[in-house]
């Protein structure tokens, strides 16, 4: 199975490189695929990659329905 995952971009860096947040890590990726990302912006992540920009609100949207899911699968959840 392949995830996507949204990230927020927080730097823009050299050769198509940004640095983004994924829950609270940093981690660069590629820009080589989207055109017009600016700090600040929702990605869509896949191996290094963004894939595509994101609707702030469903970024935040696609993150909540991810916590959620973890706090399912806490041991003592009911799931």
């Amino acid at each position: 199975m392949c995830l996507a995952i949204p990230a927020r971009v927080v730097e823009l860096a050299a050769d198509d490189q940004a640095v983004v947040d994924l829950g609270g890590v940093r981690k660069q990726i590629s820009l080589a695929l989207v055109d017009g990302v600016v700090p600040g912006d929702y990605v869509i992540v896949h191996v290094g990659y963004a894939l595509s920009r994101l609707d702030p609100e469903e970024a935040e949207a696609t993150l909540a329905l991810f916590r959620e899911a973890g706090e399912l699968l806490q041991p003592g959840s009911a799931a």
